[in-house]
């Protein structure tokens, strides 16, 4: 079996596109973008065009995309920075219980700094309760921050309705978007957020660069604080390398953005499974509201690592932890009250622009013979 590699929403490979525009700043494109000068004027065009990239394929205004080093900085920008700045409006923010830890943590240190956040519980699939979000609501609300979707199911939040009940009320909305951005529209005026995040390695471009949406008029203390670079909201020099292969990389998700061949490569997944395995193989997620490549699956009664164990060959990710010889259900199924008999046999195959239906039928097969 040669290798293969279904983790793609743990991160992707460079497309080779990207690499072919980040290349020429290897060599001719050294200046500093604040520069006045020759050197520096070429380089600040490339980080314009790369900012206007991003800003299109979430249809932003390119003034409000703000690189970062990745979707941990981002969101913790986005948490700590809006806090500090506006905790004399409120100290209260809401959030759910299935968050990736870049929001989770940094709303447990706000905790510790003077904050309170209430975590929403999620339904079977994964998806937070409308009702429950609202009923959080106080006086003392400042910010609420739901993901797009979720990284372990593919589930997607009811976005735009938190948005609107965000509007409502006079809060601020973030939403982490790192697992979307690429694979499904993903439009901030439409969506109702006022601060979005995206992660470049989701999206095949490099490790090490991000992005956070903010709308004009959201007001954030910097986390980095120095000269007035990202419109005085993250001060050093930008890395221009990483910015332009981030635009190239939004630039080719927006030409993507129609296809249905991911989605149809992971319903024949789907089906191929149900096919050989029958009532020995759950969907952990949503059936219909997730993203088109994800697939998290639980094999009954069965350790989901022991399983990829046996197939070293194949790149995924097991549904349950390991930790000091036990093994500990993912704390997003534990909350979806996913029974440990199904859980403990999760795996999360993510598929991606380079995934073949051959590879597919390779992974089934080995499956079938270890299973």
């Amino acid at each position: 079996m040669q290798k293969i590699y279904l983790d793609y929403n743990a991160s992707t490979p460079l497309a080779p596109e990207v690499v072919d525009a980040m290349q020429p700043l290897l060599n001719d494109y050294y200046g500093n973008p604040s520069a006045l000068h020759w050197a520096g004027k070429s380089v600040k065009a490339l980080l314009h065009t790369a900012r206007e990239q991003v800003a299109e394929l979430i249809a932003s205004s390119p003034s409000g995309v703000i690189f970062t080093s990745g979707g941990s900085e981002a969101n913790n920008f986005a948490l700590k920075g809006f806090y500090f700045k506006n905790q004399h409006k409120g100290n209260h923010i809401i959030t759910s219980k299935i968050e990736h830890p870049a929001i989770m943590n940094p709303c447990k240190f706000l905790e510790k700094v003077g904050a309170r956040v209430t975590y929403v519980g999620v339904d079977q699939y994964g998806r937070v309760s409308l009702e429950e979000i609202e009923r959080a609501v106080t006086k003392d609300t400042i910010l609420i921050t739901i993901m797009h979707s979720n990284n372990e199911t593919g589930t997607l939040q009811p976005i735009v309705e938190i948005g609107e009940i965000a509007k409502k009320y006079g809060i601020t909305f973030h939403t982490d978007a790192s697992q979307s951005v690429g694979k499904v529209p993903v439009d901030v005026n439409d969506l109702k957020v006022d601060m979005l995040t995206i992660a470049g390695h989701k999206l095949y471009a490099p490790k090490g660069i991000g992005a956070l949406f903010v709308r004009d008029g959201v007001d954030l203390e910097p986390l980095i604080h120095g000269a007035g670079h990202e419109n005085g909201l993250r001060a050093g020099t930008e890395n221009t390398l990483l910015a332009v292969g981030l635009g190239k990389a939004c630039e080719i998700a927006s030409n993507h953005m129609g296809s249905t061949k991911l989605k149809n490569l992971t319903d024949y997944f789907w089906k191929q499974l149900k096919d050989v395995f029958g009532e020995q193989v759950v969907l952990n997620g949503h059936p219909e509201e997730r993203l088109p490549n994800t697939l998290n699956v639980s094999f009954v009664r069965s350790i989901g690592q022991d399983i990829l164990d046996k197939i070293p060959q194949l790149a995924a990710s097991a549904g349950s932890a390991c930790h000091a010889g036990s093994i500990e259900l993912s704390p997003v199924l534990k909350e979806m009250n996913v029974p440990e008999e199904i859980g403990m046999g999760a795996i999360r195959f993510s598929l991606g622009r380079y995934t073949t239906k051959a590879e597919i039928d390779t992974v089934i097969k080995g499956l079938k013979e270890i299973y």
